[in-house]
């Protein structure tokens, strides 16, 4: 399964300098790491224990649809 991260600099003087969050808009699930490779381990980890646990309750495991992005200046 596929699923998109999206990599967010996380500005927050209680975490180290260079942690990064990891979002997966379609799981509706948030991590963080030290660096971009440290919150991808971290997301994979945790979509794998989501993914467990949605099969260990007979829950659907669906994959995700098409997504799209855009910022905006405000």
């Amino acid at each position: 399964m596929t699923y998109t991260i999206i990599y967010e600099k996380i500005n927050d003087p209680s975490f180290p300098p260079e942690y990064f969050y990891a979002h997966m808009p379609s799981l509706g699930l948030t991590t963080h790491g030290d660096g971009i490779e440290g919150a991808k381990k971290a997301a994979e980890d945790l979509i794998k224990l989501w993914i467990e646990e949605k099969l260990f309750n007979g829950e659907e495991v669906k994959e995700e649809a098409e997504t799209y992005y855009s910022k905006i200046v405000v």
